[in-house]
């Protein structure tokens, strides 16, 4: 039997993985559900993610997964509408037309802006596809000395600047080049006439979890289960995991571990030390009873609390949830010294309804239901200069841990952006070196 240490999607898609070649798999999860960032909230309709989710075309292990599962038909495709805030005005950025009428860059910073997102590197005079091929060779070049080189300082000042601020915070400057080429890469093709169509599942992502788990097998999952020992006999193999729930402290026998879990597991479990750096995200859902905006994601230059205000409801039919329009308002956080994270649920609704109004100056909060507040220390790394000579290898059995296996969030599937889809490439990663070695 492989112990599985993590109940989310990674978790899930590596013991369904291990299961579908005739692998014993026992997933334990140390909350009381399973689902970790994609766990859900209730509404007046169709549950909500506690954290935004969507799909881009690229990503196309978790397409499969979702037709595998039955639930193809469900997923849809609208247009996730984007624009920008600055100077008190939205700009929208979703067709050729819209970017070019986009005031703060001139006609050639927009020229080469579009060459950039079309992978086309024109500083030569000659077009090239094959400079951006190979992220690795933009590992431990700066974003900012990136861009200033390959569009132009006004590219980086007016458009990125804003943007990298709002992700990485203190931490910006560190960020790598490689990681702003790979989210190029990440996105699909773009309707022209149109803008990006994202994928969303009908009634949720929690749709999802809940196929793979009926699919893994409910006898299969124990939650409020935390794995606080790995067991090893005298050759050093591994024999068994120590798990503390309700019932008490009991061994359950194991032939091998995946940890599906953050690196601090792995390291409290192995001694294992990742220096990939995490930052956390304070996010609120603002029920309403009317739209704030016609944008689906809408990036904020301008002084204000937050980076981004990503109206759920402008993306899905807000008749899904009983007539509630939706609205997602995130701030990442690099410490838990953050002044939002110190902040009470009532404090930050007030924080955000203030920095609202202060954009929009129609906005009424009287139309606000309900605000939820989820916090996690933990959602994202900080994809800095050197990023990938520091994640943690599918098989630690190079690192001196035989039997034991990582898919968690410091796995290279998750570059350059964790997602649902790179929760299940880790997960199948993982067993499939545990079946490459049966």
């Amino acid at each position: 039997m492989i112990a599985i240490v993590g109940g989310g999607i990674a978790g899930l898609s590596a013991a369904r993985r291990l299961q579908q070649h005739g692998v014993d798999a026992r997933v334990f999860e140390a909350s009381a559900t399973v689902g970790g960032l994609a766990a859900t909230h209730e509404t007046a309709g169709d549950p909500i993610e506690a954290f935004y989710h969507h799909l881009s075309a690229a990503e196309e292990t978790i397409i499969d997964r979702i037709e595998e599962l039955g639930l193809g038909d469900d997923l849809r495709w609208p247009i996730g509408k984007n624009a920008y805030y600055v100077d008190g005005t939205v700009h929208p950025m979703d067709t050729p037309w819209e970017i070019l009428a986009f005031p703060h860059l001139s006609l050639y910073d927009t020229a080469r802006l579009a060459m950039l997102t079309q992978e086309l590197d024109v500083r030569g005079g000659l077009p090239s596809r094959d400079t951006y091929e190979d992220l690795t060779d933009f590992e431990h070049v700066g974003v900012e000395q990136f861009l200033c080189e390959h569009t132009t300082r006004g590219v980086y000042e007016q458009f990125f600047e804003p943007l990298l601020e709002a992700k990485f915070g203190s931490r910006m400057d560190d960020v790598s080049a490689a990681w702003l080429l790979g989210r190029i890469k990440f996105r699909g093709e773009r309707d022209l006439l149109r803008g990006e169509p994202l994928g969303y599942l009908d009634g949720g992502f929690g749709r999802l979890l809940d196929a793979l788990v009926e699919d893994v097998g409910r006898e299969h999952i124990e939650t409020g289960a935390r794995v606080t020992a790995i067991q090893r006999d005298d050759a050093g193999d591994v024999t068994g995991v120590t798990v503390d729930s309700e019932a008490g402290t009991e061994r359950v026998d194991a032939d091998g571990v995946i940890v599906a879990a953050m690196p601090t597991v792995l390291e409290s479990l192995t001694g294992y030390e990742c220096d990939i750096t995490f930052q956390g995200t304070v996010c609120s859902i603002v029920s309403m009873d009317e739209a704030l905006t016609d944008t689906y994601w809408l990036n904020i230059a301008d002084d204000a609390p937050f980076g981004a205000l990503i109206e759920h409801t402008n993306f899905i039919d807000p008749a899904r949830y009983g007539g509630e329009h939706l609205l997602y308002v995130p701030k990442y956080v690099q410490s838990r010294d953050d002044e939002v994270w110190q902040m009470s649920d009532e404090e930050v609704r007030e924080h955000w309804l203030s920095g609202i109004e202060a954009l929009f100056p129609d906005f009424d909060r009287e139309s606000v239901n309900w605000v939820e507040t989820n916090r996690n220390p933990r959602t994202a790394p900080v994809y800095e200069r050197g990023y990938l000579d520091m994640v943690v290898p599918y098989d630690l059995a190079s690192e001196g841990h035989d039997g034991v296996y990582y898919a968690g969030m410091a796995s290279r599937a998750q570059y350059p952006e964790r997602s649902l889809n790179g929760g299940i490439v880790a997960g199948n990663e993982a067993a499939d070196r545990i079946l490459d070695g049966a």
